[in-house]
């Protein structure tokens, strides 16, 4: 079968979480050119990209993804690295484990730029070079809150349900164009920021980075006619057709 993914060039955004890296090293297996937008851990993404340069070209941004300023310089700089892009991930995220009544607007404005905003500036950055691509794809990592309310969780429900909203508004704003646009949609994955957010959730039976993984390859690789628009995705122990 056909690599088709072998030298395309693909952008992360939570390059040095589980999920961020998880994808990035399985797309740099494929011979994809690997951008990595990081945040303020530095160690986690040198150790992403150190994974990622095993097998490809890997050029490393550690920044604050919520700065226009950030995302244009970057998205400026992987165009001139690697002459285009081709793949799209949004993957950073935060999360929230706080009563409604005290949630303060610090911590609001902080998850709606983080979750919303970013993915925002992303997508504004690379469409135009989205659409020189012959293989052009987004993917967003939303959440199973995307589709309903946890108790706690208000604010980062809000924000994923925008995150879903802007996800199929410009599926269908740029299919024309052959710019593919998914969501994907996970229960709770064994991440840090999962420990953090939930941590009464144990270990056992919880989605593992790999296996988002396994699903934002799955949408890359098998580009035929048949388009998955979201694929939402629940642990394990998790009653079916429930979010």
């Amino acid at each position: 079968m056909k690599n088709i993914l072998k030298d395309k060039v693909a952008v992360l955004t939570g390059a040095g979480g589980g999920i961020g890296s998880a994808v990035a090293e399985r797309l740099a297996r494929h011979g994809m050119k690997i951008i990595l937008f990081g945040g303020r851990n530095r160690e986690k993404l040198a150790a992403a990209q150190a994974a990622v340069e095993k097998h490809t070209a890997c050029l490393a941004l550690p920044g604050d993804v919520t700065k226009p300023e950030f995302i244009s310089s970057g998205i400026a700089e992987a165009v001139k690295e690697f002459g285009g892009i081709d793949v799209l991930v949004n993957n950073a995220g935060a999360a929230q484990n706080t009563p409604f009544e005290e949630v303060g607007i610090e911590e609001f404005d902080r998850l709606m730029a983080i979750n919303v905003r970013a993915p925002f500036l992303m997508m504004r950055a690379a469409l135009p070079h989205l659409k020189k691509s012959q293989a052009a794809a987004i993917v967003n990592i939303c959440s199973v809150v995307s589709h309903s309310g946890y108790p706690m969780q208000s604010i980062y429900s809000a924000s994923k349900h925008a995150l879903l909203g802007l996800t199929r508004s410009l599926a269908r704003e740029y299919y024309k164009e052959g710019i593919r646009v998914h969501a994907v949609s996970p229960g709770g994955v064994y991440t840090d920021m999962v420990r953090v957010s939930r941590p009464d959730l144990p270990p056992e039976g919880m989605i593992m980075p790999g296996e988002i993984a396994d699903i934002v390859e799955f949408l890359l690789v098998n580009r035929g006619n048949a388009v998955i628009d979201e694929i939402l995705v629940h642990r394990v122990g998790k009653e079916p057709f429930l979010v």
